[in-house]
């Protein structure tokens, strides 16, 4: 049982988490992740900027992997390897009993369970559906093969959804960018009229980032698991169809209990607020009065105050602080516009 054990756990080491089969032609991801290089460029196809690794979706920079040699001949060996279902029949081995140690040729219904001819006199079997083994293994076969479609489109709609959902991280973050940008733009232009209040602001726009960006990583966490345990049910309900009948309905019933109990993460959606932050009235009120009102005025550079400078087109003043005792004609200058 030991030997099987490492076996298995050693053909696990070499396979594609992707492809659930031995490593081919095996490259690894800057995160240390193994993949066949056909499953890794074919789950990146489509990708342009953003190339996340389908494990734990660390960003991979311009599809930067590399070949592992090495890997490459550890799973050649591994496909000589006798799987444990070969060993146990060069053996002639076939499971007993445990009560009885009785050949195991029946099979509960109710319970789930293989049993021998003697248990079912027992008060526990007694009434339960019994049928021979050769026919329940040719029923759930069928009922397991009906769970590998709607699995793998499980499988699908979770991969997209975790695609979506960092698609919409960046996105998110790049808002936050924006925002934080433009709040700092309207602070520098109004910092006299803001003084303290921007600190305040500025922690209330980090908190939100921080809140927004851990619910996402949450929920990528949440997406990742659950695609794993799709990934790893769908191995096992695989490999449970290729065995044989007793092998098929042994610990069947935590399968079938595994399927029937998935439930897909919800996912998580939110928008950046327009505006985090306050500005004193007068701004909004002074913004409201421009853009309902547009007038078209010319300005007299003759008749303007000495501390005005008209613009040349006579459609923009601006205002030049004069010297104490120091007389100077208006002129018509091509200044900026006062803002």
């Amino acid at each position: 049982m030991a030997l099987a054990a490492s076996l298995a756990q050693l053909h696990a080491e070499a396979s594609c988490p992707i492809c659930l089969d031995c490593l081919t032609d095996p490259v690894t991801t800057g995160c240390g992740h193994n993949f066949c290089h056909a499953c890794l460029q074919q789950r990146w196809e489509g990708l342009r900027d953003l190339f996340p690794c389908p494990l734990c979706l660390q960003p991979c920079p311009e599809r930067s992997c590399r070949r592992n040699s090495q890997l490459s001949h550890l799973a050649d060996a591994v496909r000589q390897l006798p799987s444990t279902r070969a060993k146990r029949g060069r053996q002639g081995e076939a499971p007993l009993c445990e009560k009885h140690s009785q050949a195991l040729s029946l099979f509960c219904e109710e319970d789930l369970e293989l049993l021998c001819p003697q248990c079912r006199l027992s008060s526990e079997h007694r009434h339960h559906p019994l049928v021979p083994v050769e026919q329940a293994a040719v029923c759930h076969r069928r009922r397991l093969k009906g769970y590998l479609e709607p699995l793998t489109e499980q499988l699908e709609a979770a991969e997209k959804g975790l695609e979506m959902q960092v698609s919409k991280s960046f996105e998110l973050v790049s808002n936050m960018e924006n925002q934080r940008s433009k709040l700092h733009s309207e602070v520098e232009h109004f910092k006299r009229f803001l003084g303290t209040e921007h600190d305040e602001i500025h922690v209330k726009l980090l908190n939100e980032e921080k809140s927004v960006v851990d619910k996402i990583t949450g929920k990528k966490i949440q997406i990742s698991d659950h695609g794993s345990t799709l990934k790893s049910l769908l191995y096992e309900i695989t490999n449970k169809c290729s065995q044989t009948d007793l092998d098929l309905l042994t610990g069947i019933e935590r399968i079938h209990r595994s399927y029937e109990n998935l439930e897909s993460p919800a996912a998580f959606w939110s928008e950046v607020k327009k505006e985090v932050f306050t500005l004193p009235p007068q701004y909004f009120g002074l913004h409201k009065m421009i853009s309902n009102f547009h007038v078209h005025l010319t300005l007299e550079p003759e008749t303007a105050h000495q501390s005005l400078r008209i613009s040349q087109d006579q459609k923009t003043a601006t205002f030049q602080r004069m010297e104490p005792n120091c007389v100077h004609p208006p002129k018509c200058l091509p200044l900026s516009p006062l803002s």
